[in-house]
């Protein structure tokens, strides 16, 4: 089951005594930051959990796997994450 919106809103409320309505801007908050941060170029680490970057990726040569049609992707950027030693650690134990 995945994490959601909800169930983080909850914890929150929860383990901080806020409530919903605060809780819910928090978590707003914090998402926007990481948005902005990643619209800007710039890279997000948090420390003990990991870290986004953005990365651009070039133009290449792809294919549709509907109809085999050969067509080139454009260049674009994408993000990605990179979890911290510690998370890898302690999912791994």
């Amino acid at each position: 089951m995945a994490l959601t919106k909800y169930t983080i809103v909850e914890k929150l409320q929860s383990n901080l005594d806020l409530p919903k309505t605060k809780s819910i801007e928090t978590f707003d908050s914090v998402i926007e930051l990481i948005k902005s941060t990643l619209e800007s170029g710039e890279d997000v680490l948090i420390s003990g959990f990991g870290k986004f970057c953005v990365r651009e990726k070039n133009q290449r040569k792809g294919r549709n796997p509907n109809t085999g049609q050969e067509l080139i992707l454009r260049h674009r950027k994408v993000v990605v994450f990179k979890c911290s030693g510690k998370l890898r650690a302690e999912i791994n134990s």
